[in-house]
């Protein structure tokens, strides 16, 4: 990666937050994205990106010396590069999300950070509107739909109603913990799968997400769609986190259960074994990271909103 900028401290820090903010806008409206954070007064902000010579940074980076700007050399996808901005923070906390989200209508005060903070929870996920300023879909809730995994999702938003992942990434995250739960997983390369990997573990491994009606942030351009095809991404999520079951302490993966893996995966044996036992491998190392299963957290995710 290349790094430009970021070489001034703002002029006005109001809160001990960093801000990730993933491009995604055309070039035309950067500049008022970055106007827009630095009122806000965050300790820094990071802009990340994959490499493109059509994009402004260079100019960018003279005209917001405050600004980190994280250049991706080689084909990246958002959670890789929300590693790369969680890498640069130095702040106990960090707001991630994508530039057309603070193109207009952005507020993020330190009245909110007081309240976000008091979750005490890994991840935060915003209340989110469409163009039309109207509500979308950010409530998500795990299922099993003749035995297969399925998600549902909700418009509604209760303050503090837990959501499996948060939409687009759009959250306030507990640097530490993110951290510790090792980020994206770049081997897999879906970024759909790569992004549910990560929050399904948080679950797994004892963490929480919910959402906040109190942090809301506006689209200025179309939703992102998410594409959410069964391949071979799909069965490195399931092999890390459907797949291992929750003995007395630890998370392990029979051997027994490979047969049944090697069925439903529709690949070789070679790479089937070659992708059951690296997850097992995996599993193994990080055993008692695990605080339940897949099953336990589906059966009890009523539980959980109650708790």
């Amino acid at each position: 990666m290349t790094i430009l900028g970021g070489m001034e401290e703002s002029s006005r820090i109001l809160m001990d937050v960093s801000c990730i903010v993933i491009k995604r806008t055309v070039n035309q409206y950067r500049g008022q994205v970055f106007r827009n954070l630095l009122a806000c007064g965050f300790k820094k902000i990071i802009s990340v990106e994959t490499f493109n010579p059509a994009f402004n940074t260079e100019s960018l980076s003279n005209d917001f010396p405050e600004v980190k700007f994280v250049r991706a050399h080689g084909r990246m996808n958002d959670g890789e590069l929300v590693n790369l901005g969680m890498g640069e923070v130095d702040s106990p906390y960090a707001l991630v999300l994508h530039d057309d989200l603070c193109v207009q209508n952005f507020k993020f005060s330190r009245t909110l950070v007081q309240k976000l903070v008091e979750c005490r929870i890994f991840c935060v996920a915003a209340r989110l509107l469409n163009t039309d300023r109207q509500g979308i879909p950010v409530r998500f809730t795990p299922k099993v739909k003749s035995m297969v995994f399925d998600v549902e999702s909700s418009l509604a938003v209760v303050d503090k109603a837990l959501t499996l992942y948060p939409f687009d990434l759009a959250g306030f995250y507990d640097v530490n913990t993110f951290r510790l739960l090792g980020g994206f997983d770049y081997t897999i390369e879906a970024p759909y799968w790569q992004e549910m990997d990560l929050f399904f573990r948080a679950w797994l491994w004892g963490e929480k997400i919910q959402l906040s009606s109190a942090f809301t942030l506006e689209f200025f351009d179309e939703l992102p769609v998410s594409d959410r095809t069964a391949n071979i991404s799909y069965l490195q999520f399931y092999l890390k986190n459907l797949l291992p079951n929750f003995r007395r302490d630890h998370g392990e993966i029979s051997l027994a259960s490979f047969p049944s893996f090697k069925m439903r995966s529709h690949c070789g044996l070679n790479e089937a074994f070659r992708l059951f036992c690296r997850a097992r491998d995996w599993v193994k190392l990080n055993r008692f990271r695990f605080k339940r299963d897949a099953v336990s957290l589906l059966e009890n995710w009523n539980l959980e909103e109650g708790a």
